[in-house]
C-alpha cells in the first residue's frame, strides 16, 4: 500500500484549450484577409516595387497635407491657451503658406540638382523639427516661426515627387499613376485633421503637435531604407511586374547614342502619338542648349512661356477659390442652409470629401486610355469637362435644402472636382523637358500656394458683400446667423463662374498641348546632346 503522507493533493489547473475561436478561426481568417488584401494591392499598382513607390509617394504628400492642415483642428484649443483670436489663427496659416509659396521655387531648382530622395528625407525630418517646436512654443510668436519653417521645409514635395514619378513611370501612364498617389494627399489631409481634433481635445494641443511629428520620423526612416534614387532619364523606370527598384548606381548612364535612342522610344506613348500624327515642335518653346544648367530667372521665363502650362496653371487657380470658401465656411454654411448641429454638418462634409477618391482614381486612367486610342489631348479635355460637369452638379447641391438630395449631387460633384488633378499633374510633366521638372513645378506650388493663402481672405470678401448688417462673418461662430448662410450661399454660386470659366479654359487649350509636347521632346532631345558632348 502507498504510505499516507497526510498532504491534500493539490487540484489541477484548467488550461485554456489551444483549440479556440480566436486561435483555430478568427486569427486564420484574418491573416488571409490580409493577404488576399495584399495581393490584390500589388496587383493593382502593378508589382511589388512599383506598390512600394506609389504608397510612399503618397505618404510624402499626404504627410504634407496633414502637417499643414492640424493648424485648423487644433484652433479650439490653441486659443484660449494662447490668448489669440481667429485672425492670428489665419496669419499662421496664411503665413506659412506664403513661405512655402517663396521656397517652391528655390526647392524645385535642388530637386533638379540634387539626390531627391535624400532631399526629402532631410527635409521630412525637419517637418517633424518643425512640429516639435510647435508643440513646446511658448507664445504665439515662437509658434508662428515653428509654422513658417514647416510652411519651407513641405515646399519640397511637390517638385520632389512629380520628378520621382516622372523617371518611376512612362508618360502613357502617369495619369493613373498621379491619381493613386494624390489618393494619399487627400486621405492625409482628412487623417491630420481628425487626428489633430482628436488628440487636441483628449491631451491638449501640444500633444497633438508631438504626435504628428512621429509620422514623420517613420517616414523619413522608410525613405531612406525603401526608396533608392532613381536614374534621370528613364533608365530606372518601373515596368508592370517589376520586383525590385533599380536605383542610379545600378542604372549607370545611358550610352547609346541619341539619334538611336529617340526613335526607338516606347515608353512615351504621348510623344510617340504627337510624332505619328505629324506634329511640329514650336522653334520658340524649344530649349536650344542644356536644360539643366539654364538659370533660375530663365526656368521661370521658359516655364511661363509655354501656354498649356500657363493655362493649366490659370484654370487651378480659378477652380481653386470654391475650395478656398468650402474648407474655411463649409460647415458653418451647411449648419445654417440645413438647419443640422456641429457634428452633423461636419459629417456631411465628410461624407462628400469621399466623392473625390472616385474622381482621383478614375479621371487618370480614363485619359491614359484615350491617349492610347490615338486622343493626344485626352488629359487636358478630361479635366476641362471635369470642371464643367462639378459647376453644374454644385447648383443644385447649394440650392436644395433637402439633406439627401444635396449630399447626392455633393459627391458627384466633389468627384469631379477632384477628377482634373491627375491628368493635370501628368499633363504638366508632358510639356516640360524632363531636365526641368522639378524647377517647373517649383514655379506652379509658388503660384498656388499663393492663391490658397489669400483664397478664404478673398472668398470671405466676396461674402461680405452679400451679408446684411448685424450678421458679421466669423469662422467657427456657436450661432448661426439667417443673412450669414444666405450670403454664403450666393459667395459659393457665384464662385462656379470662375469653375466653369477653368474647365471652358481647358477645353480652348487642349489645341496648344500636342505643340508643347513636341516642342519638350525636341527639347530633351537637345538636352542629352549637350550631356554626351554632341553638336
Amino acid at each position: 500500500m502507498p504510505e499516507d503522507t497526510g498532504r491534500t493533493p493539490e487540484p489541477e489547473l484548467k488550461r485554456a484549450p489551444s483549440n479556440s475561436i480566436w486561435g483555430r478561426h478568427v486569427r486564420p481568417w484574418l491573416g488571409r484577409r490580409a493577404r488576399r488584401a495584399d495581393e490584390r494591392l500589388t496587383e493593382r499598382l502593378g508589382g511589388p516595387a512599383r506598390r512600394t513607390v506609389i504608397i510612399l509617394l503618397g505618404l510624402v504628400l499626404g504627410l504634407s497635407a496633414a502637417d499643414t492642415s492640424a493648424v485648423g483642428a487644433i484652433a479650439p484649443q490653441l486659443q484660449p491657451a494662447l490668448g489669440i483670436g481667429a485672425a492670428q489663427i489665419g496669419l499662421l496659416v496664411t503665413a506659412s503658406a506664403l513661405v512655402g509659396a517663396l521656397a517652391a521655387i528655390p526647392f524645385g531648382l535642388l530637386v533638379d540638382k540634387t539626390r531627391r530622395v535624400d532631399l526629402l528625407t532631410a527635409s521630412i525630418l525637419l517637418w517633424a523639427t518643425a512640429e516639435v517646436l510647435s508643440a513646446f512654443s511658448a507664445s504665439y510668436n515662437m509658434l508662428l516661426l515653428a509654422r513658417l519653417l514647416l510652411g519651407a521645409v513641405t515646399a519640397t514635395a511637390v517638385p520632389a515627387v512629380a520628378s520621382l514619378t516622372g523617371d518611376f513611370f512612362a508618360a502613357g501612364e502617369r495619369g493613373r499613376i498621379y491619381g493613386y498617389i494624390t489618393v494619399g494627399e487627400v486621405a492625409g489631409a482628412g487623417g491630420g485633421i481628425g487626428l489633430a481634433s482628436f488628440i487636441s481635445a483628449a491631451l491638449g494641443w501640444r500633444a497633438a503637435f508631438v504626435f504628428m511629428a512621429l509620422p514623420s520620423l517613420i517616414l523619413a526612416w522608410a525613405l531612406w531604407k525603401r526608396l533608392p534614387e532613381p536614374a534621370r532619364g528613364g533608365q530606372s523606370r518601373l515596368e508592370p511586374g517589376a520586383t525590385r527598384i533599380i536605383s542610379v548606381e545600378e542604372a549607370g548612364p545611358s550610352l547609346r547614342p541619341v539619334a538611336e535612342e529617340e526613335p526607338g522610344r516606347t515608353d512615351d506613348v504621348v510623344l510617340m502619338e504627337v510624332r505619328r500624327q505629324g506634329v511640329e515642335p514650336d522653334a520658340d518653346r524649344v530649349v536650344l542648349t542644356d536644360p539643366a544648367r539654364m538659370s533660375l530667372g530663365h526656368v521661370v521665363r521658359y516655364v511661363l512661356r509655354v501656354r498649356t502650362n500657363v493655362y493649366i496653371i490659370l484654370a487651378s487657380s480659378m477652380g481653386f477659390l470654391f475650395l478656398a470658401g468650402l474648407r474655411t465656411f463649409g460647415v458653418l454654411f451647411a449648419r445654417g442652409h440645413f438647419g443640422v448641429g456641429q457634428a452633423v454638418a461636419t459629417l456631411v462634409l465628410g461624407l462628400v470629401g469621399a466623392g473625390s477618391l472616385l474622381g482621383l482614381l478614375t479621371s487618370g486612367r480614363l485619359a491614359d486610355r484615350l491617349i492610347r486610342r490615338g486622343h493626344i489631348s485626352a488629359r487636358i479635355v478630361v479635366a476641362g469637362v471635369a470642371f464643367v460637369v462639378a459647376a453644374a452638379l454644385l447648383v443644385p447641391a447649394l440650392v436644395t435644402t433637402n439633406v439627401l438630395a444635396a449630399l447626392g449631387f455633393f459627391l458627384l460633384a466633389f468627384a469631379a472636382l477632384a477628377a482634373p488633378n491627375p491628368p493635370l499633374d501628368a499633363a504638366q510633366l508632358d510639356v516640360m523637358p524632363a531636365q526641368l521638372w522639378g524647377r517647373a513645378q517649383g514655379v506652379r506650388s509658388a503660384l498656388r500656394n499663393t492663391l490658397e493663402a489669400f483664397g478664404p481672405l478673398l472668398f470671405g470678401l466676396v461674402a461680405s458683400l452679400f451679408i446684411t448688417d448685424g450678421a458679421a462673418l466669423q469662422e467657427g461662430a456657436s450661432e448661426v446667423v439667417p443673412g450669414q448662410t444666405r450670403g454664403l450661399q450666393i459667395a459659393f454660386l457665384l464662385t462656379l463662374i470662375p469653375l466653369a470659366g477653368a474647365g471652358i479654359l481647358l477645353l480652348r487649350t487642349r489645341r496648344h498641348y500636342p505643340v508643347d509636347v513636341a516642342s519638350a521632346g525636341e527639347s530633351e532631345r537637345r538636352g542629352k546632346e549637350h550631356l554626351r558632348g554632341g553638336p
